[in-house]
């Protein structure tokens, strides 16, 4: 079987220390547009103070999908997701856009 590589062509930012993990997108007002925030390490997300729905997108240590939540809602909550090393939170809708698919490796552009 063929590794399927997908690249996400948006600005990416990193958020790997403990303050920028703790806040990730809370409070933020304006929705994400060709843009994310990989937040690593990161197995189990929640959507408290969030003001908008997000696509979120379970990788693990190589960056293979585990699994794709699409169309969070605001106070959604996630459990910890196995084999989940990192999290990519992106725009709503962006998985159907670029047909995200589990199994796949995903390149980012950070």
């Amino acid at each position: 079987m063929d590794q399927i590589i997908k690249t996400i062509p948006y600005n990416i930012k990193l958020a790997d220390s403990f303050f920028k993990r703790f806040k990730g997108l809370m409070f933020r007002n304006t929705q994400l547009e060709n843009e994310g925030l990989w937040i690593i390490p990161c197995n189990s997300i929640h959507m408290c103070f969030m003001n908008f729905e997000i696509d979120a997108v379970f990788l693990n240590n190589e960056n293979r999908i585990v699994k794709m939540i699409e169309g969070m809602k605001p106070w959604q909550f996630v459990k910890p997701v196995k084999g989940a090393y990192s999290v990519i939170e992106l725009p709503s809708g962006t998985v159907a856009r670029f047909e995200l698919k589990q199994g796949e490796v995903i390149n980012l552009l950070t």
